[in-house]
């Protein structure tokens, strides 16, 4: 479903930026595809579709004892 009418910017597009380009606000979505950049009547959705996007998404950490990737799933309430 398209959330920036003014950009062309679906709710597919914004949980990809979430995941592959660590986008984790409005401003980084702004920045990256142009979310609220225009009119800003998307910023509420695309805020709400960013919350949903970090909630599904593994946290990916870095142990600095061995250099190994560790993946944290968020809790949902």
């Amino acid at each position: 479903m398209y959330v920036c009418v003014c950009n062309g910017v679906t709710d597919g597009q914004i949980r990809e930026a979430v995941q592959t380009r660590g986008c984790d606000s409005l401003r980084d979505l702004r920045r990256e595809l142009g979310v609220g950049s225009q009119c800003a009547k998307c910023a509420r959705h695309a805020r709400q579709v960013l919350r949903e996007a970090r909630s599904a998404a593994p946290v990916t950490s870095v142990s600095p004892m061995q250099g190994e990737v560790v993946q944290y799933w968020p809790q949902i309430a």
